[in-house]
């Protein structure tokens, strides 16, 4: 966005003619410099000129030429080119011209009520799949385009971070700069002494655990962007219980947010993660006053507080947006469980393992420290032989990472980290890796023999005599020979590689891939599109993919392989395909747990299926309101503690039962709790309340698609011109195909260098091989601005759209004239903010019909001037004739002048309206908008309509 501060010699928005050709005066310009762009160009071709060294004059845009007409399908093919060319269109959002989407109504509310506060402090709490990442980024760029802000930055884990920068450039056409551990070392190196990344780089997805070292995060407050989106907010919380890397970034957003003037957006589908006190830390970094807000937020007397958080959070259920003003389409989860028990060896070494274990824990001689390491060794033991005898073996074979502990409490950090799945643990420090099961830094040569002893009898274990993995051949089968294509979610990096290999044996025809915590973030990325290409696939990976990634475009199931003990990483896994563009209309999910080994019952009961079932009665996750690990902890403490004798399964079962008794009930009855607080909460932020006030959304919407070019115009238009300049165009099933072998070089080269053949569609998902052609696309924008000035171009005499054209139909009685227009407005804003008049150029296109001639003429409502595009030519006409019609309106343009003028005017009033209709509902105050009209519109073309003559 531009600001002007100085008068200009030659108008904003005015014509002007250098180096033989015409131009747009743009904002920015001033008396030394003029910022121009082509007529009929893009914004990619503005360039600046010094009046002290060019020749500069003021243009007029020229009428049609009378002898250049063109058939029937001008006006619409050159009307669709110069509404799909504008990117700064006349509607109230300015950000629409520039989405590479099409949005959908529930997507404007975050955005709605984003433009009620200065600044920005919002935290989008939707559900998994919902498109959290498009509603932030869609205030980042209509704040760009309304130049509030000049710069921003992403803050996610590591492994979310190319998703991010795919989604800015593929939806927002922003590039932005990646800062990760591995990239941060080559930006550094560009910047000059004194200057930093973010000083150069305006636009930038960060790592937020590189950033939030002590060192790197004050180089980050001294120069970071005015606008921050903070990914995964729910690991920035804070609460008595954070430390570690928790407590470094609530640090760093914290500093963050104590800039007034800062922007911020936080995105999280788990805002509360059980815990009251981490989420109330989250909503008083965006609004210091809630801190001192009561707990109890219920009854009349607090409502203004309800009122208060409720300007600042959004949380919304499938359900609350489906029959948002219009029709959302989400896919229909199947879910379903399977099961499979242990063979006789693979049931004899469990037991050998319990029983090590027991006698590991029951060891009482040694320190606390020793303790919890032998504590932790065991358990990591036990869950590695429920994954695989592969990751059972490494478990077996390596050292218990506990031991780097200093100190008890580290120790606990550690084991929770890498045997259990804690929710906010760093994904960088692979986690997915098996967790050794080795205890003691001294020799321990008894320990040692029975370990190794283990492994060599896991590893025997491998393939026939693993019914866990011949178990799950047929449900795969199933689920390819049905057409899904499905993710197997595994905890351990040796089980992917394992179950990859051992898969790719046993199932033919199908390309099967692994993906572990051990690739890099881009590599990932780059073997899941491999893989997404194939027509029967398999993904194997471990829950480095569960969280935040995309992958319903290529996969349509789930099945979780090993259970998580943590009950929100299933529907985190889930979420990766079933979510907003997935393509199917059903997606499937297996839940996959052995019957006798013990550790998948208590998981399965005690935490999946509670879960499942608080989700299925109030329609949103719950998660638990108290430490998975605790209530696990003390479940396998009577496990391993208790002297008993027998099968893992006869043990365990007897010894829980009493625990639970008491225990289970305690912990579960807290769940039921929280369910019922969360009901309350949702009743009293209730966003539906919010969307009575949002009408003028689909008013803006409606408006937005009929001036810019809705699917349907990019679909009508890419197939007419490409049609006519002779390509080949095919409808498939799910896709069109193009075969550009003989259409014009020129048009190659603007519409980006397409390969003869092409595979596209127009809505995502996009599908194998296949590009989204969105009205920003730039083959699609290419295409336009090259349909454009091709037909506004004298000397070329191919173009397929032209100015005039001359048709005969039955379908009127009386002549009747078309005329396209090309209006320019500048919007005039004054910024409190910046203390400055921001001055915009945008554009409109209009289409005026009219029946008559000189002084007796009557305009047609707009829906009739519209219709006329649809009549096609019945009869001949003598090109000597056509031309004569299209003179005459040409030689009445003096007269036709002041109704187009005054046409421009009521036009500017429309938008001026458009603009306090959202303002009003947005609750925006302050200065209006001045919105004048730049005289005279273009007149672009001019297209006549005449009566069927009757033969007699």
């Amino acid at each position: 966005m531009h600001k002007d501060n100085a008068q200009t010699r030659f108008n904003l928005g005015s014509l002007v003619s250098v180096r033989d050709r015409e131009w747009i005066v743009q904002p920015g310009s001033d008396d030394e410099l003029l910022l121009l762009k082509p007529l009929g160009g893009s914004e990619d071709e503005i360039i600046g000129v010094l009046s002290s060294l060019e020749r500069i004059s003021s243009a007029k845009f020229d009428l049609p030429n009378p002898a250049r007409f063109g058939d029937y399908r001008s006006a619409a093919l050159l009307r669709d080119a110069l509404r799909l060319s504008f990117r700064s269109g006349a509607g109230s959002f300015r950000s629409f011209g520039r989405l590479g989407f099409d949005p959908h109504p529930y997507q404007l509310l975050p955005l709605m009520m984003a433009l009620k506060l200065n600044p920005v402090r919002l935290l989008i709490a939707d559900d998994v799949g919902v498109g959290k990442t498009i509603e932030s980024l869609l205030i980042a760029r209509e704040l760009l385009d309304r130049g509030e802000i000049n710069r921003l930055a992403v803050l996610c884990p590591p492994h979310l971070a190319e998703q991010w920068q795919f989604e800015l450039k593929e939806k927002f056409h922003i590039t932005a700069e990646l800062v990760l551990a591995n990239t941060a070392k080559k930006l550094e190196a560009k910047c000059l002494p004194n200057e930093s990344i973010f000083d150069i780089h305006p636009f930038t997805v960060i790592s937020i655990d590189y950033i939030k070292s002590d060192r790197r995060k004050e180089e980050f407050l001294r120069s970071a962007p005015e606008f921050i989106i903070v990914d995964e907010a729910h690991t920035v919380s804070h609460d008595s219980l954070t430390s570690g890397s928790r407590h470094q970034r609530h640090e760093l957003v914290k500093s963050l947010s104590e800039d007034d003037s800062r922007h911020l957006v936080f995105a999280t589908a788990t805002p509360h993660s059980g815990n009251e006190n981490a989420f109330y830390s989250l909503l008083t970094m965006l609004n210091k006053s809630i801190e001192n807000y009561p707990t109890d937020l219920s009854g009349k007397e607090n409502e203004k507080y309800r009122r208060n958080i409720a300007k600042h959070y959004i949380q919304r259920r499938r359900a609350d947006i489906i029959h948002y003003l219009e029709d959302t389409v989400f896919p229909e989860s199947i879910s379903d469980e399977d099961s499979y028990k242990l063979s006789a060896q693979y049931q004899k070494l469990f037991d050998s393992a319990l029983a090590y274990a027991r006698e590991l824990v029951q060891d009482t001689l040694t320190d606390k420290r020793r303790q919890r390491v032998r504590w932790w060794s065991a358990l990591a033991l036990l869950r590695s032989l429920a994954s695989s005898p592969a990751a059972a073996r490494e478990t077996m074979l390596n050292r218990s990472q506990t031991l780097a502990s200093q100190d008890l409490e580290e120790a606990d950090e550690i084991g929770r980290k890498t045997v259990m799945d804690e929710g906010d643990s760093d994904l960088g420090d692979n986690p997915d890796l098996a967790p050794g099961s080795y205890h003691e830094i001294d020799e321990d040569r008894h320990g040692d023999i029975q370990l190794k002893k283990m492994a060599k009898a896991a590893e025997k274990l491998y393939g026939n005599q693993d019914h866990k993995l011949l178990g799950i051949i047929e449900p795969l089968q199933k689920l390819i020979k049905d057409g899904f294509s499905p993710i197997i979610f595994c905890r351990f990096i040796p089980t992917v590689e394992y179950l990859t290999e051992e898969l790719r044996k046993r199932i033919k025809g199908v390309a099967i891939a692994g993906v572990s915590g051990l690739l890099p973030p881009e590599e990932r990325e780059m073997r899941v599109q491999q893989l997404g290409k194939e027509n029967k696939r398999i993904l194997v990976c471990t829950d480095c993919l569960s969280e935040g990634i995309n992958l319903q475009e290529s996969f349509d199931a789930v099945i979780h392989y090993d259970l998580s003990w943590n009950p929100t990483r299933h529907e985190q896994r889930e979420g990766r395909v079933d979510r907003f563009g997935q393509s199917r209309k059903e997606v499937r999910m297996l839940t996959y747990y052995g019957k006798d080994n013990g550790i998948d019952g208590i998981v399965l009961d005690v935490l999946i299926r509670k879960h499942n079932s608080i989700k299925n009665t109030l329609g949103v996750s719950v998660p638990v309101p108290f430490s998975s690990v605790e209530l696990l902890d003390a479940i396998f403490e009577g496990l391993l503690l208790r002297e008993s004798s027998g099968s893992s399964d006869q043990m365990l079962i007897p010894q829980l039962e009493k625990y639970f008794a008491e225990e289970q009930k305690e912990k579960l009855q807290l769940w039921d709790k929280e369910a019922e607080r969360e009901k309350q909460s949702r009743s009293l932020f209730a966003q539906h309340l919010l969307a009575r006030e949002t009408e003028p959304v689909q008013e803006e919407l409606d408006s937005y698609r009929h001036s810019l070019g809705a699917p349907i115009d990019v679909q009508n238009f890419v197939h007419t011109a490409l049609t006519l300049e002779g390509a080949k165009v095919v409808e498939k099933k799910d896709f069109f195909e193009l075969n550009l072998s003989e259409v014009p070089e020129a048009l190659r080269e603007n519409a980006g260098f397409l390969p003869d053949r092409v595979k596209f569609r127009y809505a995502h998902p996009a599908g194998k091989d296949t590009m989204v052609l969105t009205r920003t696309h730039p083959t699609v924008e290419g295409l336009a601005n090259y349909i454009l000035s091709s037909a506004l171009d004298e000397s070329n005499t191919d173009s397929i759209a032209r100015r005039s054209g001359v048709i005969r139909s039955s379908a009127i009685s009386r002549r009747h004239t078309l005329l396209l227009l090309r209006c320019r407005y500048l919007i005039s804003e004054y910024k409190p903010n910046l203390r400055e008049t921001q001055n915009n150029l945008i554009e409109d296109s209009a289409l005026l019909a009219f029946t008559g001639m000189d002084d007796d003429i009557t305009f047609l409502c707009e829906e009739d001037a519209h219709k006329l595009l649809e009549l096609t030519p019945e009869d001949n006409i003598d090109p000597g004739i056509m031309q004569d019609h299209i003179q005459d309106v040409i030689d009445s343009y003096p007269a036709l002048l002041p109704h187009l003028e005054n046409y421009a005017n009521q036009r500017a009033e429309e938008i001026l309206e458009s603009h306090t209709r959202v303002r009003k509902a947005a609750g925006i105050t302050g200065r209006m908008p001045k919105i004048e009209a730049q005289l005279p519109p273009d007149l672009l073309g001019i297209y006549i309509y005449l009566p069927l003559i009757k033969d007699f």
